[in-house]
């Protein structure tokens, strides 16, 4: 198949693009610079979509960037970068002549409100109750195409654990040193997925067509807490893992309305993704660390 992946140069897209390969597809990129086998959102927006099978987009500014403050100027970036790349592909699949057949695209489960109690499937309800679940219900707005001549996907995704990028990459150092621990309370549940098995989700919503609708991005293990995932991380990296990083801290840094992603959480099962028939390869977070830290 021919696969066009926006946003394909990030930490997700390098390795959604190697298993695309490496399964025989054809993977065109769009992004912000021209190169071979890749096309600018400029020249998508002008000429339309190129003859694609499938077209996935990875596309949006790193929300959880500890060197950027969380004001309006970052706020008005972290919407448009999802928006407008959303809006550019999903306008291109509609005029195109010969549409494709699968178009996917990668959301948040910060759709769904935090709690300690609730367990949220694919059909819950959720993206209306502050800054993040909004902006996944636009963003999912931004996508929906009329008619049926294209399967739409939907990927909410958790914290994505790979080597050399993600989550990981933030949190490596500290945990080296034995400095690592729970983040604020450490009760809040931590839904994560390895990359591999992210890369795998969209690989299987590209080529299956049973496929399409809402699909939770997250590991089917019984689902984590924080301070559960900083015991497992140190296991892993078999250090101590018990200092843990304070709230107050966290909100310094990140601001307030951004901390909640890191001290709030939601437990989030992949119920309609394993129904689809997807075959995890790191169902359970210790083999998924051990691989993360080889």
């Amino acid at each position: 198949m021919r696969v066009l992946v926006g946003g394909g140069t990030g930490f997700i897209g390098t390795a959604l693009t190697q298993l695309l390969k490496a399964r025989g597809h054809e993977v065109t990129l769009v992004s912000r610079k021209p190169g071979p086998d890749r096309i600018t959102w400029d020249e998508l927006a002008t000429s339309g979509l190129p003859r694609c099978d499938a077209a996935v987009n990875l596309a949006g500014e790193n929300i959880l960037n500890p060197l950027r403050r969380w004001n309006e100027t970052f706020q008005k970036e972290v919407l448009s970068s999802r928006l407008e790349t959303t809006q550019i592909l999903a306008r291109a699949i509609n005029k195109a002549p010969q549409p494709p057949q699968a178009w996917v695209l990668v959301t948040g489960v910060a759709y769904y409100q935090p709690s300690l109690t609730v367990e949220y499937d694919e059909d819950s309800p959720g993206g209306d109750f502050d800054f993040f679940s909004n902006l996944v219900t636009k963003w999912e707005a931004a996508a929906r195409l009329p008619g049926e001549s294209t399967r739409q996907v939907v990927v909410r995704s958790g914290v994505v654990l790979g080597r050399g990028g993600g989550a990981i990459g933030h949190m490596l150092l500290p945990f080296r040193l034995g400095l690592g621990g729970p983040i604020g309370p450490g009760h809040q549940f931590f839904p994560w997925i390895h990359i591999r098995d992210l890369a795998g989700i969209l690989t299987h919503a590209v080529e299956a067509s049973h496929v399409q609708g809402v699909l939770n991005g997250v590991a089917p293990a019984p689902t984590t807490t924080n301070a559960e995932f900083a015991k497992a991380f140190g296991a892993a990296l078999s250090r101590p893992a018990f200092i843990p990083l304070p709230s107050v801290v966290v909100q310094a840094v990140f601001g307030r309305e951004r901390a909640v992603m890191l001290l709030e959480g939601q437990k989030v099962v992949p119920r309609r993704t394993l129904a689809t028939g997807y075959q995890y390869s790191f169902p359970e977070l210790g083999a998924a660390l051990k691989e993360v830290v080889a």
